[in-house]
Parts: C-alpha cells; sequence; structure tokens
C-alpha cells in the first residue's frame, strides 16, 4: 500500500501495516532485546541462573552443596535429638555433683582476688551460704561439662550442614571455646580484682568491708560469664564474614559505632556501675572487634588469591 498524499487507503490501516504514531519504521524493524527478569542473570554462556542472597543460600543451600548422606525420617532425628539431650544433661549432673564435693575449695579459690584486701565475708542469714555453695558448684558444673554438650550439639548439626560450612566449623567451634575461656581468665585475674579493689580501696577509711557471700558470687560469677560471652566477637564477625552478609570494608568503616556500643555493652554486662570497670571490659571489646575485621579480610584476602590463581 502506497501513500496517497499524506494519507493511507483506509484498506491498508485496517490490515495494520500503518506504523504507529510517534514511532518510526526503523524502529519497528530493529528486534526485541529479550528481557531478563529481575530475579535472574545471565552467565558466561548466555544462560539464566537465579540470583541468591547470602541469607537465602543459608536457610536454602543449592543441591550441589549439600552432602550426599542417607535422609532420616522425622522420628528417627527426634529420636536421636532425645539421646543426645540425655547424655547432655548426664554429663552436666555429674560434673555439677562433682564440683558440690569440693564446694568449699572453689568458694576459697573465688575469694582469692580480694583475699589480701581485709575483706571479711558474712552469712548474713540461715543456709546462705548452704545455697551460695550450690550456685559456685552448678556455675562449675556447667563450665567443665561445656565441651561435652557442645560436641553433642554439633554431632547432631553437623548432617544438616554443607559441605562448606562443614569445613570451617571445626576452626569456629575451636575459637570459639578458646576465646570463651580466655575470657574468664581475663576475668578473674584482672577485671574482678581491678573491680573489686578499686570498691575497697573507695570505702577505706569510712566503712569496714564487711560483704555478704551471697552478694560477693553473684557479682563474681555474672562479671566471669558476661565477659567469657563478651569474648565471643570475633567468632561471630568470622561467621557473618563466610556468609557473605557483612565484609571487612564495612566492618572497619562502622569503628565509631563499635566504640559507643561497646561502651553500652560493657554497662550491662558488667554488674558494677563504676565506669573503671566498664573501661576495662570496653577497651579489650573494642580491640576484639578490630581483630575479627583483620581476620575477616585476611580470609577474602586468601580467597581473592585462590580465586586468580
Amino acid at each position: 500500500c502506497k501513500p496517497v498524499g499524506r494519507r493511507r487507503h483506509p484498506a491498508c490501516r485496517a490490515a495494520g501495516d500503518e506504523p504507529q504514531q510517534g514511532t518510526s519504521l526503523q524502529q519497528q524493524q530493529q528486534p526485541q532485546q529479550q528481557e531478563v527478569p529481575p530475579l535472574l542473570s545471565r552467565d558466561d554462556d548466555g544462560n539464566y541462573e537465579v540470583d541468591r542472597s547470602a541469607i537465602e543460600n543459608f536457610l536454602r543451600p543449592p543441591p550441589e552443596e549439600l552432602p550426599e548422606d542417607i535422609e532420616m525420617p522425622i522420628w528417627d532425628h527426634l529420636e536421636e535429638l532425645r539421646e543426645r539431650v540425655l547424655v547432655a544433661l548426664l554429663a552436666a549432673g555429674v560434673a555439677i555433683g562433682g564440683c558440690f564435693a569440693f564446694s568449699k575449695e572453689l568458694v576459697l579459690f573465688l575469694e582469692a582476688p580480694v583475699a589480701d584486701a581485709g575483706v571479711r565475708f558474712l552469712q548474713l542469714s540461715p543456709g546462705e551460704f548452704f545455697f551460695t555453695t550450690f550456685k559456685v558448684a552448678g556455675y562449675s558444673g556447667l563450665l567443665l561439662a561445656a565441651p561435652t554438650v557442645l560436641y553433642e550439639v554439633i554431632a547432631y548439626v553437623v548432617p544438616g550442614l554443607t559441605k562448606a560450612e562443614r569445613k570451617f566449623l571445626a576452626p569456629v567451634v575451636f575459637g570459639s571455646s578458646i576465646l570463651f575461656y580466655i575470657g574468664l581468665l581475663f576475668s578473674y585475674e584482672i577485671l574482678t580484682p581491678a573491680a573489686l579493689n578499686f570498691f575497697v580501696s573507695y570505702a577505706e577509711g569510712a566503712v569496714e568491708s564487711l560483704w555478704s557471700i551471697d552478694q560477693y558470687f553473684e557479682f563474681v560469677l555474672v562479671l566471669m560469664l558476661s565477659t567469657g560471652l563478651s569474648f565471643q566477637v570475633p567468632i561471630i564477625q568470622i561467621m557473618l564474614g563466610q556468609l557473605g552478609i557483612v565484609n571487612s570494608t564495612q566492618m572497619f568503616s562502622l569503628w565509631r559505632y563499635v566504640v559507643v556500643g561497646s561502651t553500652v555493652a560493657a554497662a550491662v554486662l558488667t554488674p558494677s556501675t563504676d565506669p573503671f570497670t566498664q573501661a576495662l571490659l570496653a577497651i579489650p571489646l573494642v580491640g576484639l572487634y578490630m581483630g575479627g575485621a583483620s581476620v575477616v579480610k585476611f580470609i577474602e584476602q586468601s580467597k581473592a588469591k585462590t580465586q586468580t590463581a
């Protein structure tokens, strides 16, 4: 159909071969490129692949990452869980019972940080020391049974992990245990004596230091456990880095917020309200965070060298 003047024959317009208004004939002749859906991307071979986030890969790993183990029905999983819980409870009970048999020796061991400061401990109510020994034996027994409990938890979880997760599970568990006990040692040798001696020296010349045995052990045990848990910061950073949620550059860029957060965390975790004790815990927390970020950066550089090689 050829146009007559500036108009086309009505039959041509009815046939639909008239160019649309606002578009040229050259644009209509160009083949339209196939649009890629937002959740898909092309690989090097031109095939489509699904874009998966790090969280989605963790919750729903791809089939090739799953180990080729035998599948178990739900009842077998529950039976295995029951057996491992019983073993963990048995180990904790035996450890607590053994610690209760040496409860007086443990009490003297925990009194050592202020043994030379002239502090006297009192039993302010009937049975206070008896129940305090139960508390000390319970905390000490749980610490002794922690490796067994941790092993049972890992043995139950490992079959459901991917191959990549199994590789860094052992270093993470080993590092977490070491850091926890280092935190306990740091609290017993440095943090607890410094805090208690501060209180004694502050009250010297004004009041005599006569402390309740129950309140003293509540202070010491809470301080030691909170310090051990706070030393897990590098482990959390390494796990986040391995999952691809946060990288080392982002961790280093947040150092100002880490300083403020460490101060707040030290104020919450320490049972005392003096700034000296809080500073003794906040400073190691900042150092642990920067050390964890450095480890994540080292892992990223090692992966980059492996991929380029």
